[in-house]
């Protein structure tokens, strides 16, 4: 028999027990899915970029976020462990094409340029924005299904990732930007 998941009665209103075969269950944890693909995907490329990029702050930064990343992927094993569910990871395809537009990156800017750095960075900052925008929803779902672990560790995660894409914006950007435009 299916584990239910119920929700806290602190609200005002009377909720009914979310069944983990209901529809909007099943999205919430295909959204989960999607994400464990994604971060077990970022931990296979972010060393790439590492060993793409020339600065050493960026340098720095990315492996800072690998390794938040990897902790990524263990709390969202821990939010399916609540949940009574196997973690399991469905491709994510937004994932695959923004690592793929990042590798194309490096293959077409100069080796050890500020124009790769400020490429790899752009890159990033645009999974950051996935990633935001996707456990930005998941929490507000986790929410509205009154699951309130589950919340909590995804808030975690979103904290993260929004403080990453803060690090990248703050990693001397206009220098880069001035170093890139004295290369060409």
């Amino acid at each position: 028999m299916k584990k239910q998941v119920t929700p806290n009665n602190d609200s005002q209103t009377e909720k009914q027990p979310i069944q983990n075969n209901s529809p909007l269950f099943k999205l919430f944890k295909d959204g989960l899915s999607d994400l464990y693909w994604a971060e077990n995907h970022l931990t296979k490329a972010l060393p790439k970029m590492i060993s793409a990029a020339s600065s050493a702050s960026l340098q720095k930064a990315l492996s800072a976020h690998l390794a938040e990343t990897k902790n990524q992927v263990s709390r969202l094993e821990e939010i399916f462990n609540l949940l009574d569910e196997k973690a399991l990871a469905k491709k994510c395809d937004a994932m695959e094409g923004l690592s793929k537009e990042a590798e194309g990156i490096v293959e077409q800017t100069p080796s050890d340029s500020a124009v790769r750095d400020l490429g790899i960075i752009l890159a990033c900052g645009k999974v950051e924005h996935y990633e935001i925008a996707s456990y930005t929803g998941l929490k507000n779902l986790a929410d509205k299904l009154s699951l309130e672990s589950v919340s909590e560790l995804l808030q975690q995660t979103l904290d993260e990732e929004q403080a990453a894409e803060q690090k990248l914006n703050a990693l001397g950007f206009e220098d880069i930007i001035n170093q890139a435009l004295s290369e060409a």
